[in-house]
Formats: C-alpha cells, sequence, structure tokens
C-alpha cells in the first residue's frame, strides 16, 4: 500500500539564539541568470565602412578628412591604401604622381608612429557622394573578397615596431611610384596594398608576403633607373664624341 503524500507545507522551524534559518529555493521560481560579460561589437572591415560612408544620405559630399575616422586606430592603413590601390591597374600618365605625393606623406607619418594627420588643404577637398558611392561599388566587390581570405595570425608581424619597418618601406615604394617608369608604378603600388591589408586585418602573414614583394619591386625598379641613366649617358657618349 503506496502511503499518501499531503501537499500541506512543512511547518517553518524555529531557529535558537545565533542561529539564521536556511530557506531552500522555490522551485517554482524564475531565478534571474548571473549578469554575464557583454559580447564585443563586431569589427567592421574598411569595404563595409566604405559602403556605410556612402550610403549615409545625411552627407551631401565626402571629404579627405571623413576617411581619417573610417578605420578608428588605423586610419593611416586604410588612407594609404586607399590612395595606392588606384595605382595598381593601368591608369592614365601623371596619375600616379598625384597620388604618390600624399602616400609619401602618409607612409612618413606611419613610419615615425605619428598619429593620423592631414594638412587643411587636402582633409577639405571633397567629392559629391553619389560620385564616391559609385568608386566605392567598384572597388568593394574585390576588396571583400580578398579581406575573407584574411585573418588575424602571426601577430609578430603586425607589431606597432613591424608597422614602423613596413611604413619605411613603403616610403621608399611611394618614392619610386613618382618615378617617370613605364608601367613602374603596378607592382610597387599592389606590394603597398598588400601590407595595408596584412595591417589592416592583423594578418601578419600578408603584410610579411607584401614586404617581400615591395623589396622585390624596388630592386625591380632600381635596375630599370639604372639602366636608364646607363642608357642616357652612353647616347650622350656617342652624340657628343
Amino acid at each position: 500500500m503506496i502511503d499518501d503524500i499531503s501537499d500541506t507545507p512543512e511547518p517553518p522551524r524555529r531557529c535558537g539564539p545565533g542561529q539564521v534559518e536556511t530557506l531552500a529555493p522555490d522551485p517554482g521560481g524564475d531565478p534571474s541568470p548571473e549578469p554575464g560579460p557583454s559580447r564585443p561589437e563586431a569589427r567592421q572591415s574598411l569595404s563595409q565602412r566604405l559602403t556605410t560612408l556612402a550610403q549615409d544620405s545625411q552627407r551631401q559630399r565626402i571629404a579627405m578628412g571623413d576617411l581619417l575616422t573610417l578605420m578608428p586606430g588605423q586610419a593611416l592603413a586604410a588612407l594609404i591604401l586607399i590612395f595606392a590601390v588606384p595605382n595598381v591597374v593601368p591608369a592614365p600618365p601623371g596619375l600616379s604622381a598625384i597620388l604618390g605625393w600624399p602616400l609619401i606623406y602618409l607612409t612618413w607619418q606611419q613610419m615615425t608612429g605619428q598619429n593620423p594627420w592631414l594638412p587643411p588643404f587636402i582633409s577639405r577637398r571633397s567629392m559629391p557622394r553619389n560620385m564616391f558611392a559609385g568608386v566605392v561599388r567598384r572597388v568593394t566587390p574585390p576588396l571583400s573578397a580578398l579581406e575573407h581570405l584574411l585573418r588575424p595570425r602571426i601577430a609578430a608581424l603586425v607589431t606597432p615596431r613591424s608597422e614602423r619597418l613596413i611604413g619605411g618601406l613603403c616610403l621608399a615604394l611611394s618614392v619610386v611610384l613618382l618615378l617617370p617608369v613605364p608601367l613602374g608604378n603596378m607592382l610597387p603600388a599592389f606590394a603597398i596594398s598588400v601590407m595595408m591589408l596584412g595591417l589592416l586585418e592583423r594578418d601578419g602573414l600578408w603584410a610579411g608576403l607584401g614586404a617581400v614583394l615591395g623589396i622585390v619591386s624596388f630592386a625591380i625598379a632600381v635596375g630599370v633607373v639604372y639602366a636608364m641613366i646607363k642608357a642616357v649617358i652612353f647616347l650622350l657618349s656617342r652624340a657628343l664624341a
């Protein structure tokens, strides 16, 4: 025979002097969960930030100064990448010289560890937002595809000291961009772009590969310039002989 269990609550127990009664938790209650650590906000890539800026309907024009706040903490790498990418593809004569001077200015800041800053005559230069959006629509698909190949790794190659060394190499490559070498701007610009992508995504592998490519492209450019100088000297000596 099974005893019938009554639902009558147990009478309260008396506590003696100095004793504290411990109450059992209510099984039907809804205990509030302990507050856990808040999840960090997902980091946006450069392509996502460019798209957001291009779609900002409150802006009529996009100024160069707006790009300084595009990637917090990594504005220099983002600006260097933006100025280097147009030189990767064949461009009208003179474009590399126009974009090369801002690259020299920015890579100097990166090499010396300065905070990103643009002089007023550059930071105030702007373009209509619809024109900027058209450029972004052409640039973001390949940029987004490359960003999916990047991930944080080999942290030793993206330390602040490494960034300064990369800035020095990019400064030398920016000088190469100013030289009147036929198609001589494509390989240095590509090397700069690879290094900046590595820094933006904290990918030491890409930063290292870009540095190797940069050294090779610098050596090729020096060889080409040396050969051009030798050719000019030879022609002048023949003409004056």
